[in-house]
């Protein structure tokens, strides 16, 4: 199976997060910056902006993390964030 990557991007004023679940985490990313899905909530709400990422060997655990993350609260997704960004830095250039 292919790994997988469980990741929160934000917007410029980190008021909107969105996790996601992708095989390729730079190339989603770019995805998201560029506006490719024009339609799509990120585009909608500019959330362009990797505060947080996690790798997983196989995409069925990553896509199992993702379900567990958006059912919790924002407080834990703050603070999931804040443990290894806690500037609320863009990570993509680091990738």
């Amino acid at each position: 199976m292919k790994p997988g990557y469980v990741y929160i991007v934000t917007n410029k004023n980190n008021t909107t997060l969105y996790i996601g679940v992708t095989s390729n985490l730079k190339q989603r990313i770019s995805q998201h910056k560029e506006k490719y899905y024009k339609k799509s909530f990120t585009a909608r709400y500019n959330c362009d902006k990797l505060v947080y990422h996690e790798a997983h060997q196989q995409i069925g655990d990553a896509i199992a993390r993702e379900k567990q993350l958006k059912g919790g609260s924002r407080a834990k997704k703050i603070a999931l964030i804040e443990s290894i960004n806690p500037n609320w830095n863009d990570l993509f250039n680091d990738l």
